[in-house]
């Protein structure tokens, strides 16, 4: 077991990754929920057929965002720091989350409601997009290089933390008589996101650069244009890190598509949203143990097996919705989430980041990432479009789950294997390395 360099604090980065994630995506699911449940009614007409698939592209619209604003955060974020990029992303999407509470409806102004909608919805796409690529980067270079996985799987346990608390904000709300709910009640979530976002503040500001990128920056070793330093030396690893990103659809399908289809089938609104408080809740269990999974049998097994049993659990799941047994669709949310999803979920954060050296290890990380996660973020509209949240519609989503499973795990098998490469040595491309002392020693 390798000694901890005393000027590390693994534990610290972890926790204020966890903390950070937390906040960010508390505003994002609560924003997922609330396209589901709550928008269709809200900002577009309420006797439109068509309101429930617009009301999911504006939550598309977030990750059309994303790829921009990896460029510009992964740009600052390799060349000023980690810690500076993420106090900048939690304010931008603590801020963009609470004007959302404070938007008038569709019936006070018509279409400029959707509109003003889909602007503080694009603020929260720019934030997340350096959310959890500067948390990850910052808590791998901060860790034991045995231990990566294992301390970087908490950035995305944050993830998980911030759906609970946003199932749990949102239940209540459901709860509510109509002419409530659909006025002021859905606001208070969003409003909630203020207080969440100061204690993360709070928790953020004092961790400290990560000493490896701290000594490249203080040396001036680090890229001028990391984006140009990516498409020169690691393009392939780019759109790998793209094609593997693709799994994150399956918690938009699990966490949105599901809640609408399950309320379809007759399942009741809390009921859904229950569901995913239990498998988040799970998942903050079995995300750290694959995490220290990954760290003794490798990234790329840990990430394939999440990935396929993901696309075998989900027919069933979605497919317990319809037989009125409560028990057996917790075990299968459980199952397919927890047990299943949580794997490539806890594992990709060590498992791309090490992908790249730590001069673009923040630009790679979040560009291909961000792609990547387009084809979560229009997967509730996809789906939806094709007929995925109808009675029936199972096997439309379970097809799509199963095609974005094999496409990541097959991008995951072409990858390198890192566990057992030093931190430093991250990212190193053999050739290019020996064109490099080639130069140096004429």
């Amino acid at each position: 077991m390798q000694a901890i360099d005393a000027s590390k604090t693994p534990k610290k980065a972890a926790l204020a990754s966890f903390m950070g994630s937390a906040v960010e995506y508390y505003d994002f699911f609560v924003f997922g929920s609330a396209a589901a449940l709550i928008f269709p009614h809200v900002f577009f007409p309420d006797d439109d057929a068509s309101a429930l698939v617009m009301s999911f592209a504006t939550f598309g619209f977030a990750y059309v965002a994303r790829p921009f604003g990896a460029v510009i955060l992964g740009h600052f974020g390799d060349r000023v720091g980690r810690q500076k990029v993420l106090m900048f992303t939690l304010v931008l999407m603590g801020l963009s989350t609470f004007l959302i509470g404070c938007l008038p409806s569709f019936d006070a102004i018509g279409w400029a409601a959707p509109v003003l909608l889909v602007l503080c919805r694009l603020m929260q796409g720019l934030s997340a997009a350096g959310e959890q690529a500067g948390a990850s980067s910052l808590t791998l270079e901060h860790a034991p290089d045995d231990r990566r996985s294992f301390f970087t799987s908490w950035t995305l346990t944050g993830t998980q933390g911030g759906q609970i608390l946003a199932a749990l904000v949102f239940i209540p709300v459901v709860s509510l008589p109509d002419d409530i709910k659909y006025s002021w009640g859905w606001r208070i979530p969003f409003w909630f996101s203020a207080l969440v976002v100061i204690v993360a503040f709070f928790i953020r500001r004092s961790l400290h650069e990560p000493p490896e990128f701290a000594a490249k920056k203080a040396s001036g070793d680090v890229a001028r244009i990391p984006l140009l330093d990516l498409l020169q030396h690691h393009w392939a690893d780019v759109l790998r890190v793209i094609c593997c990103a693709f799994i994150a659809a399956i918690s938009t399908v699990f966490g949105n598509l599901a809640i609408a289809y399950g309320k379809e089938v007759g399942v009741d609104e809390s009921i859904t949203l229950w569901l995913v408080v239990a498998a988040n809740v799970v998942a903050l269990g079995t995300q750290p143990l694959f995490g220290m999974l990954a760290d003794r049998i490798g990234r790329k097994p840990v990430f394939v097996y999440g990935a396929l049993s993901s696309a075998v659990l989900m027919p069933f799941y979605l497919l317990s919705m319809s037989q009125d047994n409560e028990l057996l669709i917790f075990a299968l949310a459980v199952l397919t989430f927890s047990c299943g999803y949580a794997a490539a979920n806890a594992v990709w954060p060590s498992f791309y980041a090490e992908m790249f050296d730590a001069r673009v290890r923040f630009s790679g990380l979040a560009i291909g990432t961000q792609l990547g996660f387009l084809m979560a973020g229009f997967a509730p509209t996809i789906v939806t479009a094709l007929g995925g949240v109808e009675e029936g519609g199972w096997t439309v989503t379970a097809g799509f789950t199963a095609v974005i499973a094999i496409v990541a795990s097959i991008a995951a098998l072409t990858a390198r294997e890192t566990k057992d490469v030093p931190t430093a040595e991250l990212g190193a491309k053999p050739s290019r390395d020996r064109a490099d002392e080639a130069l140096a020693g004429r």
